[in-house]
């Protein structure tokens, strides 16, 4: 089984759709005809994320919600090289037992976006 797509519900579709082309070189692309606004981006042909409008309004960390998205990617230091030049706060997160590093960022309107690199080899 794979992750067909996300959606993501955004209080600014603009600046998210910008966002996330900019970052992760997703491409604004075909997307039915629903009666609201949004985008489908997508990725190697694939609309893997959707945003919707909402109302942005907060999510207390006790609601039952998703907690973030995870995007797998090549390019560690390349992506951090660009979260710095665009001054995109982040944090960062290595597992070497698992041969991943790990960055986090928000979209302007705040949602956690886990970018994770699989770079090394797993230390068993």
């Amino acid at each position: 089984m794979l992750i067909d797509h996300v959606t993501l519900r955004t209080a600014d579709l603009e600046a998210t759709r910008r966002f996330l082309e900019d970052l992760l070189g997703l491409t604004t692309g075909s997307r039915p005809d629903f009666g609201f606004p949004g985008y489908w981006l997508y990725s190697g042909g694939e609309p893997v994320v959707h945003l919707i409008p909402g109302g942005g309004a907060a999510v207390g960390r006790n609601a039952e919600t998703i907690d973030h998205v995870g995007f797998r990617l090549e390019g560690y230091d390349a992506y951090r090289r660009k979260l710095d030049t665009a001054a995109i706060p982040y944090s960062t997160m290595d597992l070497p037992d698992l041969g991943e590093r790990r960055l986090f960022v928000r979209t302007p309107g705040g949602i956690l976006l886990e970018l994770v690199f699989r770079e090394g080899e797993a230390v068993n």
